[in-house]
């Protein structure tokens, strides 16, 4: 029954002709579990693992954090680790088993992950029984303590914390973790390396802890990644020309530092710096869908026809519905050019 159930979730869903076909996804199934942790309070909080051997499920320690125990739950069946390992800055616990008879997932490091880079998480949102896809492509990678943090636009929501972030050879190549707040979804993701580096550390016996993630640290401790998003949501192009000069300033190669200086520098109509600073984000990360788009916005204003066709060859590889949008837009300005004269 719940296949079935899963079946009919898949087919509901909307995704790329790249993505996986709902036959593959099924397979994971078998990798992907559910989490329920029992409060303190009471209650049963849930979340989501997934199996990377026969001994380990790779979760958040938000997750668990203080609770009063957790279990692991497939198939109408439930199983109790024995033990713990735990990265509660980085939010990455390892519960660990005694031979589960579930599939461990590949994985992939970050470092090799290209931007744009079709991918797929899988998780248990909301408390669903059965495991949910969601579709996107890589949008960003952070350098963050020895590591990669990763973007996406695959979107995931309460209780897919702990999910799966797929490449499209089914590697895991992110535990689905955190989103930043407001309308416009910035979806992140903890790379492997920390889970290989998690699973030499000791094992503990208890989930009680009064460290945060850093992800949770006060707005001003957290990384630049994560303090541009609400103003550049807001508008409040002051303050993100503020940020983003200081994360310029700290990571000059980082495309994104560039981009949202670009962007507040266009909010503050300042359209030749900001096409100053695209043009450097550009030269950082040529795959940078966001600054094209943006610098198609400025070459449209200026109705640069020749700028627009070569942006229109650079995003067409990266987005056909972007190039075909564009493409109109061209052609409709092309029409008024040749009407005017």
């Amino acid at each position: 029954m719940k296949r079935i159930l899963l079946i009919a979730a898949l087919l509901n869903a909307s995704y790329a002709v790249a993505q996986p076909s709902i036959g593959e996804l099924l397979e994971l199934h078998d990798s992907i579990v559910q989490i329920s942790v029992e409060l303190e309070n009471g209650n049963i909080g849930t979340g989501t693992g997934v199996v990377i051997s026969h001994e380990y499920v790779i979760t958040n320690c938000h997750v668990l954090a203080n609770g009063k125990g957790a279990n692991v739950a497939k198939y109408g069946d439930g199983f109790k680790p024995i033990a713990l390992k735990a990265d509660w800055q980085h939010d990455l616990c390892a519960l660990k088993f005694e031979g589960l008879p579930f599939k461990p997932v590949p994985m992939r490091d970050s470092a090799t992950l290209e931007i744009e880079e079709d991918v797929f998480s899988v998780g248990y949102p909301n408390g669903n029984n059965v495991p949910q896809p969601s579709y996107g492509s890589i949008k960003a990678k952070y350098p963050f303590d020895g590591s990669l943090i990763i973007r996406s636009d695959a979107a995931f929501s309460l209780g897919s914390s702990g999910g799966a972030l797929f490449d499209q050879k089914f590697n895991l190549i992110g535990i689905t973790s955190f989103k930043s707040p407001g309308p416009q979804g910035f979806f992140y993701s903890l790379p492997v390396e920390w889970i290989k580096r998690l699973i030499e550390t000791k094992e503990l016996l208890t989930l009680d802890t009064s460290e945060k993630p850093f992800w949770a640290l006060p707005y001003t401790q957290q990384p630049y990644f994560m303090q541009v998003v609400i103003p550049y949501q807001n508008h409040e192009w002051q303050t993100l020309a503020r940020i983003a000069q200081g994360w310029r300033e700290s990571e000059s190669d980082s495309s994104d530092a560039w981009y949202f200086l670009g962007v507040s520098e266009l909010g503050l109509n300042n359209i030749s710096q900001a096409k100053i600073d695209f043009a450097k984000a550009l030269s950082l990360n040529p795959r940078h869908l966001d600054v094209l788009m943006k610098a198609a916005e400025i070459a449209l204003s200026e109705k640069d026809i020749a700028r627009l066709d070569q942006l229109k060859a650079s995003i067409e590889p990266l987005d056909h519905y972007a190039s075909d949008e564009l493409s109109l837009k061209i052609s409709a300005l092309k029409q008024h050019t040749e009407a005017a004269h």
